[in-house]
């Protein structure tokens, strides 16, 4: 008989209109990785914030067995009593505290006369060093990256005596290579006796990492499947998530690549906002034409976020220099209303924070870049805003019960799509895509790939900025490299491979070392 740990039962949330859970049942074994599948909106968060507390007993129906006892959790702080931690997606830490005030925030050391920081930086110290994270406590959390804040979450949690970890996209975030070390920290807290749950759309690292995947489609457990040998097919979990087959993870195109050059950018360097000395952009060169995909593949930190927000109308950095040609004619763009009329448009790697307002309708997200379209006399033209709201709503097929319904309570596939709806309306000829699929689905990626792929069919020029390999590989027409903020490679799309995107971020790191061990 299985060793549960834990044991949800029949549970069933309901919101106005829309029925977020419906008798889900889920059992996790002690001491396994378990993984929570499903497309954008399938309930996997909702599931995981009943079981933490964030979601509070009587706001749900059905029954949690945690160690075999019933459990009602009001609060966060009455699951984590009990060694039940969960990370979600959006880390929940202070940018101007140190990391050893984070780790202990709400559970601080105290000594006779207050807060003994004596203990809490040694014990923060400890729990670092189990993550492999060199970083002193001291540290304040905006002056890492965060690959590293991840890790600090982590910490965090270990501090709390986690026995059951619950990790909500935690490589969402992060480059390969910190998405590999994370998952391995994960296999190793199993050979110590810790149980995981891991909420993750990116089908590779669940394969990689989960003993059992659980399968959750419009807010129902349809299946959990067993990968214990971590040979599991990723169309096989695809097609538990969507209901169907997917031949394809990556739309046809039919490549029509004009020969005019929609945006060119010459010997551009940017320089850190606040630390105005250091440069993290250095003499980037590029250009990409009407019809064409041009993706920016690098390591975390490699500047290319740095490189889009400053063309984007100084969004970012200090000293800008360099040339901006969109359509052949150079441009100097003072602030994003400038970029906005010079036909770019930028989507931000965060929706959340930057891209969207949250508290606001689906409608009036959808022409903010651009009021003055839905304008009469300097006035907003309630029922224009609508009309095109409505259009977006279904040409990007958009899952919301009415245009008037808030942002904040539609999934991340479907806020995605709005934010590109945004910027669609805006009716940009060069569009830059800074992480576009980051947190979504395999069904909504595709979605989001078909747009990307209409806009090109148009003439549009599209610039991808993105993390996942795979995703580059699939879409791009030219993929250039960069490393450091410089530009250190540069790839056909039937040329590139991922070793060779890798090989050319290692080889530059390897040549700037010798270069200053020469100097």
């Amino acid at each position: 008989m299985a060793d549960n740990i834990l044991e949800m039962k029949e549970i069933t949330k309901l919101y106005p209109g829309v029925r977020a859970l419906d008798n889900v049942n889920l059992a996790v074994e002690r001491g396994e990785i378990h993984a929570i599948v499903g497309e954008n909106g399938a309930g996997k968060s909702t599931l995981m914030n009943v079981l933490s507390g964030t979601i509070p007993i009587g706001e749900y129906d059905g029954t949690i067995l945690y160690e075999g006892h019933k459990c009602h959790f009001k609060t966060v702080r009455d699951s984590e009593k009990l060694g039940i931690v969960i990370i979600h997606q959006e880390l929940a830490l202070i940018p101007e505290l140190s990391i050893g005030e984070n780790m202990f925030l709400r559970n601080e050391r105290m000594g006779k006369f207050g807060i003994d920081w004596d203990e809490t930086f040694c014990q923060a110290a400890k729990h670092l060093k189990q993550v492999g994270l060199k970083d002193s406590p001291t540290t304040l959390i905006k002056d890492i990256g965060t690959g590293k804040q991840q890790l600090v979450e982590i910490a965090k949690a270990l501090s709390k005596n986690v026995k059951l970890l619950i990790l909500d996209e935690p490589t969402s975030s992060l480059n390969s290579e910190d998405s590999k070390m994370l998952l391995d920290m994960l296999i190793e807290f199993k050979k110590q006796g810790m149980t995981s749950i891991i909420i993750s759309h990116k089908l590779s690292e669940v394969a990689y990492v989960a003993d059992k995947i659980t399968v959750m489609r419009d807010g129902a457990t349809i299946e959990t499947i067993e990968n214990a040998d971590r040979s599991i097919d990723e169309d096989r979990i695809i097609r538990g998530m969507v209901g169907r087959e997917m031949t394809d993870r990556f739309p046809k195109r039919e490549r029509k690549i004009g020969s005019d050059v929609g945006m060119e950018v010459s010997d551009w360097c940017v320089n850190h906002p606040v630390y105005t000395e250091k440069r993290v952009v250095n003499h980037v060169a590029f250009n990409v034409r009407k019809g064409e995909i041009v993706g920016f593949s690098g390591l975390q930190g490699a500047g290319r976020t740095e490189l889009a927000r400053s063309i984007f109308g100084k969004s970012y950095g200090t000293a800008i220099t360099g040339t901006l040609k969109v359509a052949g004619r150079e441009v100097k763009l003072k602030n994003e209303r400038d970029a906005i009329e010079a036909g770019i448009a930028y989507v931000t790697e965060d929706r959340k924070v930057n891209g969207l307002v949250l508290g606001d309708s689906v409608a009036r997200n959808n022409t903010l870049a651009r009021l003055e379209k839905v304008c009469q006399r300097g006035i907003i033209d309630v029922n224009m805003e609508n009309k095109v709201a409505e259009e977006y709503k279904e040409k990007l097929r958009i899952k919301t019960p009415t245009i008037q319904q808030f942002v904040n309570n539609l999934s991340g596939g479907n806020q995605q799509k709005v934010l590109l709806s945004k910027w669609m309306f805006a009716d940009p000829d060069v569009l830059i895509l800074d992480e576009p699929t980051r947190g979504i689905d395999v069904g909504a990626k595709y979605e989001i790939y078909c747009i990307m792929n209409d806009l090109v069919a148009q003439g549009k020029s599209v610039v991808m900025i993105s993390s996942e390999l795979t995703e580059l590989l699939g879409m791009c027409d030219r993929i250039y490299v960069m490393n450091e903020g410089e530009m250190v490679a540069e790839m056909g799309a039937n040329d590139a491979t991922q070793e060779k995107i890798m090989g050319a971020i290692l080889k530059s790191k390897k040549g700037a070392k010798e270069e200053s061990k020469g100097a």
